[in-house]
């Protein structure tokens, strides 16, 4: 596993308010490491796999105004036959199998509710395997992944 410390966190984090921050400025806001080591370390990042430096697109600006979470419940042994299928779908934003109540969580983006519910009830419903959905439409995101920031860690 990659051993993290908390230089690599603040650069995480800086980078989380500002993917195109320029390693100078994130030295000189971490305050007691050089450029030429920010870059390295980013880059030890990236390869490493610790973190992906990419776009991430509103729905909303492209005219997907409805978000769903969708929890899902699938026949015994078609779990990963059904996810898998789910992937596929460009408006499914999330795909995740789950243990507990229900197999599958995922996250639907639609222009409408109407859009919406014709997606579930005429593609997710009809996926063989699929037993149940219960749908919540999610009118507010207070706090996504995008807004985490990497803990500050007890080894340094």
């Amino acid at each position: 596993m990659q051993e993290i410390d908390n230089i690599d966190r603040a650069i995480v984090n800086l980078l989380m308010e500002d993917g195109r921050m320029a390693s100078a400025e994130v030295a000189r806001r971490i305050g007691n490491v050089s450029e030429r080591v920010v870059r390295y370390r980013i880059e030890n990042l990236v390869e490493k796999d610790v973190v992906q430096i990419t776009a991430i697109p509103n729905p909303k600006k492209f005219g997907f105004a409805v978000l769903a979470d969708v929890k899902v419940i699938v026949e015994s042994g078609l779990v990963r036959e059904v996810a898998d299928k789910l992937v596929g779908y460009d408006c499914v934003t999330y795909v995740g199998c789950s243990i507990g109540e229900t197999d599958l969580g995922i996250q639907i983006v639609a222009k409408t509710n109407e859009a919406l519910y014709s997606f579930i009830t005429e593609v997710v419903g009809k996926i063989p395997g699929v037993q149940k959905t219960t749908t919540m439409i999610v009118p507010l995101i207070l706090k996504d992944i995008y807004q985490w920031s990497v803990p500050k860690l007890d080894n340094v």
